[in-house]
């Protein structure tokens, strides 16, 4: 049974249908059992790995589902069996219409051919005709931006010119479905926005995109839908932001088991405040629809938004703001890592710091102990909503860090024109004019 289709597919068919689709590699011990499975497959005697273990959902036309998960979940061994790469082992997908796809760098292309070579080789394998390759060839050369390196070999690239020929060649191969596999994240910043324009525009026009990446903005900026695997298994299929943090909570959660801890040394904190109390929740620029997670050996239990050391949930362009916020320890801790971020409400960063990369010393502390962290920030920023999340964290040597107590867009903070905008855009750059005749 396909998982949660959304409501759409009542009178739509899926462009992309997956069910129990599974991929299992075998290790052997020496050689010659090797030649032995390959000879005698029912009579395997190596030891199993599932790649992909029993994975079923459906894309919808038009719309863009995004895959997440952490390095060896599984995540191009899908995209490699949807696009005939890959053999299943068990399980089915049936996928409608032409397919695109952008995966490994530099797959399907032949190193000795010149990238217009390449392109037009691309494009005969996917059925067009040279009167419609050549309709697309002025998009492709504008798009890559490449201009005389396209009558070079691609041996010859760097790994931005590889990926600027290939996104350029897979979008003008009128695809019903566009498949990415994180060759994006090679792209520079500006190419990377030039992509995903793009890939808005080919989105309209009903073409389904199903893209593995690791940047949890893009997914909740660009997706429909999103998958998280893990294990070669498909552990939660549905809205990007909630995926994000399932995700979150996964690559930085701690093994330590999540419960409601009680103060045993009441006594010994220096706030007069109920850590058993969120008091966060009082505040007016508090935001109900915030995700929080952490293992709770300290809680976050009150904060305040000030300007000029007042309570506020508005501020303007340029005022000093200041986030100072009370974090209670149920354990002794040490390593701690205070953090906030400002994002907007699609989830994009807009800035970021923490202690530690502040190189800001943090001292141990006891159980029972509370604390008082104050951020100050200039909110050179132009009028829009804006959303500011909380955390605290230890420095670990192998995950980086540990979530002890995240509470992302916690805060809702407007910054208001007090009239009609004199700019647009995100940052306040205070910038002045002068004509000279």
């Amino acid at each position: 049974m396909l998982s949660e289709l959304p409501e759409q597919s009542k009178t739509v068919h899926p462009v992309i249908e997956i069910q129990g689709l599974s991929k299992c590699y075998w290790s052997h011990k020496r050689p010659i059992d090797r030649l032995l499975a390959a000879l005698f497959p029912d009579k395997q005697k190596g030891k199993p790995f599932w790649a992909l273990s029993d994975v079923s959902f459906a894309v919808m036309p038009g719309e863009t589902v995004g895959l997440v998960g952490k390095n060896g979940a599984g995540k191009s061994t899908l995209l490699q069996l949807i696009t005939g790469i890959l053999r299943p082992t068990k399980g089915k997908y049936q996928v409608h219409g032409r397919v695109s796809a952008l995966l490994e760098l530099g797959a399907g292309f032949n190193p000795e051919f010149t990238g217009f070579e390449n392109a037009r080789l691309n494009a005969s394998l996917m059925g067009l005709s040279k009167q419609e390759f050549e309709e697309a060839l002025p998009d492709i050369i504008e798009f890559s931006g490449l201009g005389e390196f396209l009558d070079r070999p691609v041996k010859t690239y760097s790994s931005g010119m590889f990926v600027r020929l290939a996104f350029a060649v897979a979008i003008n191969m009128q695809p019903d479905v566009l498949i990415i596999d994180e060759a994006l994240a090679v792209g520079d910043i500006r190419f990377q926005s030039k992509c995903f324009r793009r890939l808005d525009a080919l989105k309209a026009k009903g073409v389904s995109i199903l893209f593995v990446t690791h940047s949890t903005e893009s997914i909740i900026k660009y997706c429909d839908r999103a998958v998280l695997i893990d294990a070669g298994k498909a552990l939660h299929i549905g809205e990007p932001k909630d995926i994000v943090q399932r995700y979150m909570e996964m690559m930085f959660d701690s093994d330590v088991t999540r419960i409601d801890r009680q103060v045993d040394h009441a006594g010994d904190v220096k706030v007069g405040l109920d850590p058993n109390v969120d008091y966060c929740k009082e505040q007016p620029s508090y935001n109900a629809n915030e995700e929080r997670w952490g293992d709770l050996r300290a809680k976050i239990f009150h904060y305040e938004l000030l300007v000029n050391n007042k309570p506020v949930f508005q501020a303007l362009p340029g005022q000093r703001i200041c986030v100072r916020f009370s974090v209670a320890m149920f354990e002794a801790l040490e390593g701690l890592i205070f953090g906030m971020t400002v994002k907007l409400p699609g989830g994009e960063t807009v800035y970021g710091t923490n202690t530690r990369l502040l190189e800001q010393e943090v001292r141990s502390f006891k159980s029972g102990e509370q604390v008082q962290v104050t951020f100050e920030f200039d909110a050179n920023l132009l009028p829009n909503d804006y959303f500011i999340s909380l955390g605290v964290a230890q420095d670990h040597l192998d995950k980086d860090n540990i979530a002890i107590d995240r509470r992302y867009d916690m805060i809702h903070m407007q910054i208001d024109s007090l009239g009609q905008a004199k700019a647009f855009g995100l940052a306040e750059l205070n910038a002045q004019i002068e004509v000279n005749q």
